[in-house]
This record gives C-alpha cells, sequence and structure tokens, in this order.
C-alpha cells in the first residue's frame, strides 16, 4: 500500500500524511478528556489547519487534491463539519467554482491571440524593468475590471507557450540531431535555461501581485468585494471612491517596489530574457505571422471580438463570471468551427484539478466557521475603543487571510460588523471605516502565501509552476517585499486616514 500510497511522492511525505491521519484521531478522541470539549476540538482544528497549508506547500511533491483531500475527509467524519455546511460553503462561493470550470477554459482558446500580442511585447520592449511595471500595471488593471483568477490563467497560459517553445528549440539543439536555425549548443547552455525560468517566474510572480493591487479597488476585482458592497449598498464607483484613500498610495508604493527589486535583483527578482532566448522567440513569431493559414488569421479576429465581448461584459457585470466564461467557449468554438467534443475536453484540463482543491479547500473553510476559530479575535476587537477598531481589523484580517482564504475571512467579519450595527454596538460611520478596513486587510496582506489569494495557488498549482520551479517557500520569498509593502502602506493609511 505503501508503495502506490500517493504515487511517487517521497516516503517520508507519505509517513507523514499517513501520521497526520493517525494523530488528528487519537488527538480528537483523546483530548475532551483533558480539557474542554469545545477547546479541544478547536486545538484539533487549528492542527487541521497547519496540516493543510503543509499540504499546499508540497504542492510540487504531490498535488494537494490528494493530499488535502484526505485531510478534508477526514475532517468530515470525525464531525469538526458536516456535509452539508460543506456544501453551503461551495454553494456561497459558486460564482467562484463557475469561474474556475468556464472562465479558464474559455480563455484556452484565446491562447493564440495573447501568444501573438504577448510576444511583441516582450520582443520589442528590452528593459526588463519596463516590461516589468507593464506586467503588474496591466494585471492591476485587468483585475480590477475582470477576476485575479482569469488575470492569472491568461499570465499562465501565455507563460507556459514562451516556455514551450524556447524548450521545444532547447531540447533540439541538445539533442543528436541538428535542426536549422537552431543555435548552438554553448548558446542553449542548462544555465541559459535556468536564467529562461528565472526571467518567466519573476515576471509572472509580479503579474499575479499586480492583480492584487487592482483587484482590492474595485466592487467587482474579488469576490469577497462584492459581497463587502453589497452588505453596505455601495456601487461600482462609490466602491472605489471609499477604498480610493488605501489603495492609490498602495498601488504606487507597489509599482515603486516592482522597480526597487528589480534594479538589486532582490528576493529572486531581476533575471533578464537571454538573448538567445529573444531571438527564438522573435523568430518563432516571425515564423508563425509567414506561415499564418487564411483560417489561423480568421481565428485571430474572432479571438479579438471575443476578448472585447468579455471586457464589456465583466465590467458591466451583466452576467455572473462563470456564464461569461461559458458564453466566451460558446462564441469562439461556434464562429471558429472546433466542433467535435474531445477538442473541447482539453480546454478544461488545467482548470479542473483546481476546481476539486477548491472544493476541498472549502471544507476546511465550514470547519473554521462550525468551530468558531475567529470569532474570539472578533469579539476582542469590537471591545476595543472606536477608533482603534480599524487598524486592529486590518492587522486581524491580515494575518488571518495569510492562513485561510481571504474570501472567508471577509465574509465572517463583514458578517460580525453588519450585525454589531444592526443591534445598534456600532455606529453606521464606523461600520464604513471597518468595511473599508476588513476589504483592504484581506486583499493586502494576503499576498504572503498562496493560502491567502486564490490567484496565488492557482498559480502555485498550476502546469507552469514545475516548469519554472516556483515552489511554496520560493512563492513566498518572492512575494515578502510585496507583502511588507503593500501590508505596512495598506496599515498606515488606515490608520492616518480612517
Amino acid at each position: 500500500m505503501l508503495k502506490y500510497f500517493l504515487g511517487n511522492s517521497p516516503k517520508w511525505f507519505k509517513s507523514t500524511m499517513l501520521g497526520f491521519l493517525i494523530l488528528n484521531t487519537v488527538l480528537y478522541f483523546a483530548l475532551p478528556a483533558l480539557m474542554d470539549h469545545h477547546l479541544a476540538h478547536s486545538i484539533v482544528a487549528w492542527l487541521f489547519i497547519g496540516e493543510f497549508i503543509f499540504t499546499l506547500a508540497m504542492a510540487l511533491k504531490c498535488y494537494p487534491l490528494q493530499s488535502g483531500g484526505l485531510l478534508a475527509i477526514q475532517i468530515m467524519a470525525l464531525g469538526l463539519t458536516t456535509p452539508h455546511n460543506a456544501y453551503h460553503e461551495v454553494d456561497q462561493n459558486l460564482e467562484v467554482v463557475l469561474l474556475l470550470v468556464f472562465m479558464v477554459a474559455g480563455i484556452y482558446f484565446m491562447k493564440p491571440l495573447l501568444m501573438y500580442i504577448f510576444s511583441k511585447v516582450f520582443t520589442k520592449i528590452k528593459s526588463k524593468i519596463a516590461l516589468s511595471l507593464l506586467f503588474v500595471f496591466l494585471s492591476a488593471v485587468l483585475s480590477a475590471f475582470l477576476d485575479a483568477l482569469t488575470v492569472t490563467a491568461v499570465l499562465i497560459s501565455v507563460a507556459v507557450g514562451f516556455y514551450g517553445v524556447y524548450h521545444k528549440i532547447h531540447s533540439k539543439a541538445n539533442s543528436d540531431y541538428d535542426y536549422e536555425g537552431t543555435p548552438d549548443r554553448k548558446q542553449l547552455s542548462g544555465e541559459t535555461l535556468e536564467d529562461f525560468k528565472d526571467f518567466l517566474r519573476s515576471l509572472i510572480m509580479h503579474g499575479v501581485v499586480g492583480t492584487a493591487l487592482g483587484g482590492v479597488c474595485t466592487l467587482v476585482g474579488e469576490p469577497q468585494n462584492l459581497l463587502i458592497g453589497e452588505k453596505m449598498g455601495w456601487d461600482f464607483i462609490e466602491f472605489f471612491q471609499k477604498m480610493a484613500p488605501i489603495t492609490i498610495p498602495v498601488f504606487f508604493c507597489g509599482m515603486l517596489t516592482t522597480v526597487v527589486l528589480e534594479k538589486f535583483k532582490l528576493f529572486g527578482f531581476g533575471g533578464k530574457l537571454p538573448e538567445v532566448a529573444r531571438s527564438i522567440i522573435e523568430n518563432y513569431t516571425e515564423e508563425e505571422d509567414q506561415k499564418r493559414t487564411e483560417k489561423e488569421s480568421y481565428g485571430l479576429k474572432v479571438q479579438a471580438l471575443a476578448a472585447i465581448l468579455l471586457i464589456i461584459g465583466l465590467a458591466t457585470h451583466i452576467a455572473p463570471v462563470g456564464f461569461i466564461g461559458l458564453a466566451l467557449i460558446i462564441f469562439q468554438t461556434a464562429f471558429m468551427g472546433i466542433i467535435e467534443e474531445h477538442s473541447l475536453g482539453k480546454a478544461f484540463e488545467e482548470a479542473l484539478p483546481f476546481t476539486g482543491l477548491l472544493v476541498v479547500f472549502f471544507v476546511v473553510v465550514a470547519m473554521i466557521h462550525d468551530q468558531h476559530l475567529f470569532k474570539p479575535i472578533i469579539d476582542w476587537a469590537l471591545h476595543l475603543k472606536p477608533e482603534q477598531q480599524p487598524t486592529t481589523f486590518y492587522l486581524a484580517n491580515g494575518l488571518l487571510s495569510m492562513i485561510s482564504d481571504n474570501v472567508f475571512v471577509a465574509t465572517v467579519y463583514i458578517g460580525e460588523v453588519k450585525a454589531a450595527f444592526d443591534a445598534g454596538t456600532i455606529s453606521a460611520l464606523q461600520l464604513e471605516k471597518l468595511a473599508i478596513a476588513i476589504n483592504t486587510g484581506t486583499n493586502l496582506p494576503s499576498v504572503a502565501t498562496p493560502n491567502g489569494q486564490a490567484a496565488f495557488l492557482f498559480l502555485l498549482t498550476s502546469a507552469l509552476a514545475p516548469l519554472i520551479g516556483l515552489s511554496y517557500g520560493k512563492m513566498v520569498k518572492m512575494a515578502l517585499p510585496y507583502t511588507i509593502v503593500l501590508g505596512g502602506v495598506g496599515l498606515l493609511c488606515v490608520n492616518l486616514v480612517l
């Protein structure tokens, strides 16, 4: 059993997971005999959270759906939450699930257009700092109107495409066969491949941080923003105006951080595109332009029109994001003539494993809710002086969002704060201040780990991560300077403005 259990993952990891499953069971039944029943179950629940984070950290050794899924099954088997409550969490976040299933698949059919646009950008902009700033800026603007997961899916598609082009030439150059147009082996050494990986890794990390910078600003930027906006009765413009005193300074400080990281090559950033890689991508672009058929040119026009319709649909929030994604699939495939079932199936390969993992994550979220793990913190914060509350809520939300899901943290906190307002405990003005603190607190410091933001977790568990050597630890390290700047500037603005 141990041989096949969790496949090719390390033996120590297999033993650790079995140890977790045994330890959880023993503690669940033993601790209530030594202490208060609720406290005992809270300790076990926090242990489960730590174990689940560990499975995410080991994503490159074993996809977390299996290891984390076993923990989720045990959580329900021990009664720390129920299938019904877990389903309720999924139901509450159905729009996110539909977004993953359909929007990511919709982007798949847009890959030729994305490759065309980004290959031009890659080869025209020589400065790595300028390119990094462009990635942060574009990701932020798109995330403000679209969704961080959609934007991340675009970034992943482009990066995988470029890696595929480069690796194909690299493999041929290092094979026993000569290939016309291939640079010599010295140019395409293993060291050059590592440089190319460093370049892609730093660029993609700038991009996902950009999704956080833009996502915090608007009503549709993140799922919890929509929830907070509905609770407060804010429309798109009003939400932006309320958040602007915090989000605008944070945005510019985030851009400045990008420049500093690239200039001084700190925290794993600063990797430049090797000249040989640039020439490969330039040659690839030229070859693609020359051999593009009438059908492919027509396809690019359909994809461009689909992209315009996508932006209009998401900016106006005409329908749930997942529905817009499904419409995107239908529109593109219908007009490009992709009508075979097996041709459609490939589009869903990237998103469905992560969708499964997200549902597993909601089981852990349901346990957090059922065991009231965050309630003591909320109660304590509401008993502080009114002027201390926004800063405290910002910090509490930020720290909890680093280890849990920021959508869940925001949902719990805004619900409790609204209940306090309804009970007459806090004023309308205080409610508004706390809502701003909750939104910024869950969106900004949560970039610290892949647990906090779905876009980061999506990147970590994507096909791209192992290709460019982006592990959990590497992601946390590269996100650290952004966490300090975004979290720190956000805290300063909350403290001064609210």
